[in-house]
């Protein structure tokens, strides 16, 4: 069955009148009631093509008829097609050579490409197709399609593509266009496989990017038709920045970026202030860990929280906690604090059974209030007192998060801290856990597929001293270990204020700009190199709308999801309705683990 690809460039008239009016049928032209029109067959073709190619024609701001028909070649007839061409052209060319002739180039290029043709053919990487190309153009009346021809003849020859009006067969012509899936011309021209499928317009011409198995859709192009596919993991760092002001939709951005990433087989880790990602990880099947919601431990003594790391855990645990409790306690501790501390953990994990033997580290591991009672039992003083410090965390006010094992492991495809549900009180410390979950997982496992960390809302982390480091160690590091780490947040001017703000943009090769205050434009514009446009496209963008700049790439295009994509993504309160919520029809099966090979 021939295949069909139409494209119309402006809506048709179907009023009463247009659809009642009579079709009158000249030589060049055709009067259809409302208007006129006329049909061109495209005979002539570029040598080489690149991605969207079709692009200038189905944008083309008059109204304008784009049909494409596609008809498969079996296999034996492209083959036995192909020798015969090749044939033809080498006796062509001996006869010249013979009879003293100059070089017929255009012939040595037409034999080198059916060679090249044949020999995809028969190693099965690609097929051959005839495929016929039409366009039909319309204007109001005949002196506006006079100019209007006068203008598509001038963007198809800039294009090298060679159109011929289907003279007396203007109904054949028009009626080819409509989508109706007929071709009543039948003007064909071979094409391979990577021909054919530069013809569709699946990549933006404003983005020099190969389309690859981790590209994902960024939305449709503000300058064009066309759509903005983009792939971090081609660039030189797969770090992401992304600034908005608030209600811009960056977050909205961020969640459809993670699942269509997601489709492609990259695995996620997410810092989440704000409990806006949890729908979302609930039905991809992830993992959700709210700390400071009821029920909900973790235990920072758990050897398992560095379950990729596969030696000197229990060490590497022991100077984790030296930082942790420095956190707890209000500042570094001193030195012999630190002394009476090593002590206490090394004793408290010996009683538990865990030593340096690797073999028991799968073993229960003590809780928190077990360190305080290896505290209390010492006679140093300086122990005595991180005892007493370290009491609220154990049996006051704050012994929640850490009074039990831990409940839920960090572990799957997609793991979300929730933040939302800690005091201010322990903000920092909750934000260390996740992020000291989140590093030893991306430093110390081996990678085999890309992994993405997002941290949305980034000027929270950005004003405590950890989250700072972390995010600077980490769009330092990231690349070397396959991760592209993705920085949201609404306060630019406090990141590019900043020396480690400022190192974090640097390192993102895929920056992109909503929606932006006019106190922060200058600022912005400083840091990005805008132009006078884009400053005002970003003080009067939409939500939704975004600039991509990647070097002296940009490109603006409008964020778009499906209807099922939508209803995970949104925080508008009067979209989640109880009966649009992790509904078993809206549920996506992106489930790893042993089953990872089956992500599509």
């Amino acid at each position: 069955m021939p295949a069909l690809f139409t494209s119309r460039t402006a809506p048709p008239d179907t009023s009463p009148q247009a659809v009642d009016a009579e079709v009158d049928i000249q030589a060049r032209r055709i009067d259809l009631g409302d208007g006129f029109a006329e049909a061109f067959v495209v005979t002539g073709y570029p040598a080489e093509v690149g991605h969207g190619w079709l692009e200038p024609l189905l944008t083309y701001p008059g109204r304008l008829d784009v049909s494409l028909h596609i008809d498969p070649v079996p296999p034996n007839v492209a083959a036995d097609k192909l020798r015969r061409q090749m044939a033809r052209l080498e006796a062509s060319s001996r006869t010249g050579a013979e009879k003293g002739k100059l070089e017929d180039f255009e012939a040595e290029v037409a034999a080198e490409d059916a060679r090249d043709m044949a020999s995809s053919l028969a190693r099965g990487e690609g097929k051959l197709f005839r495929v016929g190309l039409y366009i039909t153009v319309h204007a109001a009346d005949e002196q506006a399609l006079e100019e209007e021809v006068g203008h598509v003849h001038a963007l198809t020859s800039s294009m090298l593509l060679d159109a011929r009006p289907a003279t007396y067969r203007q109904l054949h012509g028009w009626t080819s266009c409509l989508p109706l899936g007929v071709d009543l011309l039948g003007q064909r021209r071979s094409m391979d496989t990577a021909a054919l499928a530069a013809s569709y317009p699946f990549a933006s011409p404003d983005l020099a990017v190969e389309t690859s198995p981790t590209a994902v859709l960024y939305g449709l192009n503000a300058g064009s038709s066309g759509v903005v596919v983009w792939d971090r993991w081609a660039l030189d760092s797969y770090n992401t920045v992304i600034l908005a002001r608030s209600g811009a939709g960056k977050s909205y951005f961020c969640k459809l970026d993670l699942l269509r990433s997601m489709y492609a087989g990259v695995s996620a880790a997410i810092i989440d202030p704000e409990d806006e990602y949890s729908r979302l990880a609930d039905s991809v099947g992830g993992t959700v860990i709210r700390l400071g919601a009821p029920g909900v431990h973790l235990n920072p003594l758990d050897l398992a929280l560095d379950q990729a790391a596969k030696r000197d855990a229990l060490s590497r645990r022991a100077l984790f906690l030296h930082t942790l409790l420095g956190l707890m306690l209000g500042g570094a501790l001193g030195a012999r604090q630190r002394a009476a501390l090593d002590k206490a953990l090394i004793t408290t994990y010996r009683a538990a059974g865990i030593t340096a033997d690797e073999r028991t580290w799968t073993r229960p591991a003590p809780l928190l209030a077990d360190l305080v009672t290896t505290l209390q039992g010492e006679d140093d003083d300086h122990a005595q007192d991180l005892a007493v410090q370290l009491a609220p965390y154990t049996t006051g006010s704050y012994a929640e998060l850490f009074n039990a094992p831990t409940s839920r492991r960090p572990v799957g495809h997609l793991v979300s801290w929730s933040l939302r549900d800690l005091p201010d009180e322990l903000k920092a410390v909750g934000t260390l856990l996740a992020l000291d979950s989140v590093w030893r997982t991306v430093a110390d496992s081996t990678p085999d597929h890309p992994r993405m960390v997002l941290v949305d809302e980034g000027w929270l982390l950005m004003s405590e001293p950890e989250g700072a480091k972390f995010l600077f160690r980490l769009a330092k590091a990231a690349r070397k270990r396959w991760v592209g780490l993705t920085v949201a947040t609404q306060d630019a001017a406090d990141v590019l204020g900043s020396d480690l703000g400022k190192a974090v943009v640097a390192n993102a090769a895929t920056q992109v700009l909503m929606r932006q205050a006019p106190q922060a434009i200058e600022q912005i514009t400083a840091a990005f190199g805008l132009s006078e446009g884009e400053q005002q496209h970003l003080l009067t963008a939409n939500p939704g709308d975004a600039l991509l700049c990647s070097g002296d790439r940009r490109v603006a295009f409008q964020v778009v999801a499906s209807d099922t994509e939508h209803q995970l993504v949104t925080t508008n309160p009067a979209e989640l309705t109880p009966d649009s919520e992790h509904t078993t029809d809206d549920s996506l099966d992106l489930s790893v683990g042993d089953e990872e090979d089956d992500l599509l």
